[in-house]
């Protein structure tokens, strides 16, 4: 007698695919933020006998391949040819090639290129398989000391300052932790518009160089990270990740801190505009953050 399909059928089915990698599928392989013992057995089993590494940089995937004794046909996929990789990886797949999608480091798709090519692949018909690994974001949740049973990943920021305000007053009222990435000429700028529109009171885990040589993990008030940041101009080089505390419960904004979001916005977006985003952020009153936000315009 048949009997449907059990744990232990599944668990067997996922050893063997580790072990060498089936025809036609897509794997999405992790690998290590910095250091290059972050890598899985599972990892290098497929990364050694899949017929093809597709890579966001063909050189940075070598260094980790030769570090691993490991051969393979590399493609490169990065995010001025992702679309037209995509339909590459796809043509391979439906000969029945086997192929692994890696970025420079963490998880493929994750504020990295690969997202296109996995869409492609599943929209084919084709197996998807994904190899947990390495991943920036969780790592520093891990080590923040927050609650994170609920958090938001944002990625990068807008670099442009006017749409990085925007975007953060935006995120103003999110409750769940905050995850941003940041790069280093842009961290000072970031944490001094995160301090002035979510507020210096809330805490930020400044997470720098994971796993590298030069690891560094801050944890202080926000109206406190710049000082921080200043304090050494190494503490400005390297990756960033960034953890912030979500909006508190149902606290009112102190008037001064109103005042503030209103400054920031104001310079950014019309009056009214303004007025109706800083009400959802502070739980202020309208009429007087409207009154408030007359007389700073007056002022400037």
């Amino acid at each position: 007698m048949d009997h449907p399909q059990n744990p232990v059928t599944v668990e067997v089915s996922n050893a063997r695919s580790a072990a060498a990698a089936c025809p036609g599928t897509l794997y999405v392989v992790a690998t290590p933020i910095g250091n290059l013992g972050d890598i899985t057995l599972r990892a290098l089993d497929i990364l050694r006998s899949v017929d093809v590494i597709a890579a966001e940089d063909t050189r940075m995937t070598s260094r980790l391949l030769n570090r691993h004794g490991i051969s393979g046909r590399l493609i490169a996929v990065h995010e001025h040819n992702e679309r037209r990789a995509a339909e590459t990886v796809t043509g391979m797949l439906a000969g029945g090639k086997a192929v692994a999608l890696v970025s420079d480091a963490g998880t493929p798709g994750i504020s990295d290129p690969g997202a296109q090519v996995v869409a492609a692949a599943r929209a084919a018909g084709h197996a998807v398989v994904p190899l947990p690994g390495a991943n920036a974001a969780v790592a520093a949740l891990s080590a923040s000391g927050f609650d994170a049973a609920r958090f938001l990943f944002c990625g990068f920021l807008p670099s442009r300052p006017a749409e990085r305000r925007r975007a953060l007053a935006e995120l103003a009222a999110e409750r769940a932790l905050l995850v941003f990435y940041e790069a280093p000429h842009r961290i000072a700028d970031c944490i001094a518009d995160m301090c002035a529109i979510l507020g210096g009171g809330r805490e930020i885990l400044i997470a720098r160089e994971l796993t590298k040589l030069h690891e560094t993990l801050r944890r202080c008030r926000l109206d406190a990270a710049g000082e921080w940041l200043q304090g050494d101009e190494h503490r400005r080089r390297g990756e960033f990740v960034l953890v912030v505390e979500g909006a508190p419960g149902a606290a009112r904004e102190e008037p001064d801190k109103a005042e503030g979001v209103l400054r920031v916005l104001l310079a950014e977006l019309p009056l009214k505009q303004a007025v109706a985003l800083a009400v959802q952020l502070t739980g202020g009153n309208r009429n007087e953050l409207y009154s408030l936000a007359l007389r700073l315009k007056q002022e400037s």
